[in-house]
């Protein structure tokens, strides 16, 4: 059902205590409040909500400005429901009218909104930071015409994958899923599979390969043994056990050449990327996209992407999604070479490489900027809940990343807001404080301007 507005009476409001009093009208949250289109987020997702069925929605504003809190300030979703009891500025920045000291959702609710907004509409949450910068003045369209682009990994949150401990790790979800079945297995090896896997991780710390290789080969031919009799004593296997029967498969044939390996078992879209950094050989994710405008550094476009492509494929994506999420199409893109290939440029719009020569010392300085973009991720990265992807799923990696997005380009509506007040304020002050302070002669004699004392006369 569509949310409802909160019914309110005077009797039970007289003892509470209005927001508007614990706020000030110059705090950066506030001006937000002000600035972004809430009735854009009603309309577009209220069409998600049944009319008359089911219990009532969360209000989407106070959703929406969860979420914008969350990625912004580095919160988990218990967390930021948390913090949001204690701190009237959210309480006001998420449509608050009263000072509230109970829980507003349950945490579980974020989870159940963003599956039901989906990856395609929380673009709208994006857009709508770039739309304020722009209705203040932050963002034009000339900035909009150059971008900076560059790829990254958004690791998922899941262990550091070996074989040994995916082999024992399968057999128990195999052994669990035989009892639901009322199978009953010739032996679990529960034991033996957990001795082997203690024994080979010693082995391992103790430099003895061959002894340690041993102790997987022992996990992996039990795994394949309680994956064999579960599949003779169940014939007809439903579609859950038929999924874990086939990630058994899967995972007992692949070999330490092949591609599109299985690393993680509740995240299988996992994939393995290098990017040649000297501290993390490889990193277990999905590869993300991003551009950012050349000039001040707001995110214009973020994106996951699987299937780890080469950055140069996914340079056509990510500037169709700036010209859709910011309005205006890039007119040069500066990359770095790992773009190089001309097969998937976008034919409308220049792309320089770095390294390229022949260049105007305009076009130079631009490219020399293009290093600015590596900043931008690693403030997604460390601040705003990208460097460990905890969503489940394509459709949350998706999401992730473009909450990162927005929350960067929140914080930096934050700071600029916070800046032109300051400057607004100092430029204001000296002008009222003149006005105030009067005539600048004394009434007394021997006491000058500001009530500094005379210089005696010359003699």
């Amino acid at each position: 059902m569509v949310p409802k507005a909160p019914e309110t009476s005077p009797q039970n409001e007289l003892f509470r205590v209005k927001l508007v009093r614990l706020v000030g009208e110059k705090h950066a949250l506030v001006v937000l409040a002000r600035e972004i289109g809430w009735s854009e987020f009603e309309r577009e997702l209220g069409a998600l909500y049944h009319p008359s069925a089911g219990r009532p929605g969360v209000a989407t504003r106070l959703m929406v400005g969860l979420h914008y809190l969350k990625h912004a300030f580095d919160e988990s979703d218990e967390t930021v429901v948390a913090r949001w009891a204690e701190n009237p500025y959210w309480q006001w920045f998420c449509g608050g009218e009263y000072f509230a000291h109970e829980l507003p959702i349950d945490p579980s609710t974020m989870t159940n909104w963003r599956k039901r907004v989906g990856p395609e509409r929380m673009e709208k949450l994006l857009k709508e930071t770039l739309e304020t910068a722009k209705r203040k003045k932050l963002l034009t369209a000339n900035d909009l015409k150059r971008v900076n682009v560059d790829t990254t990994v958004q690791e998922k949150a899941i262990a550091y994958p070996t074989d040994a401990k995916l082999y024992h790790k399968m057999r128990e979800r195999l052994v669990e899923e035989a009892a639901r079945a009322g199978a009953v297995l010739r032996q679990s090896y529960t034991r033996v599979s957990k001795y082997a896997l203690v024994r080979q991780g010693r082995l391992r710390h103790a430099r003895k390969p061959k002894q340690a290789a041993r102790e997987v080969k022992k996990i992996k031919t039990m795994l394949g043994a309680v994956k064999r009799d579960l599949a003779r004593k169940v014939e007809k296997p439903d579609a859950r056990l038929a999924y874990e029967l086939g990630l058994a498969g899967r995972l007992l044939l692949q070999k330490r050449e092949d591609k599109g390996k299985l690393y993680s078992l509740h995240e299988p879209q996992v994939e393995c990327i290098g990017k040649g950094k000297a501290h993390k050989k490889y990193e277990f994710g999905c590869k993300a996209a991003l551009a950012s405008t050349a000039k001040n550094d707001w995110i214009v476009a973020i994106q996951a992407v699987h299937g780890v492509p080469y950055d140069g494929a996914t340079l056509k994506d990510t500037l169709d999604q700036a010209e859709r999420l910011a309005g205006v199409r890039p007119e040069q893109a500066f990359c770095d070479k790992g773009f190089r290939g001309k097969d998937h440029w976008p034919e409308d719009v220049e792309v320089f490489i770095t390294g390229r020569k022949g260049l105007t010392r305009t076009l130079k300085k631009w490219l020399r900027g293009r290093a600015a973009i590596e900043p931008v991720i690693g403030h997604t990265k460390s601040d705003c809940r990208m460097d460990r992807n905890r969503l489940k799923g394509t459709d949350g990696d998706k999401i992730n990343a473009l909450l990162a997005g927005a929350g960067f380009n929140f914080r930096k509506l934050m700071r600029e807001l916070t800046k032109m007040l300051f400057w607004l304020v100092r430029a204001l002050v000296p002008v009222l404080g003149n006005a105030s302070r009067g005539p600048k002669t004394s009434p007394h004699p021997s006491v000058g301007v500001h009530g500094r004392p005379l210089l005696p006369a010359a003699a």
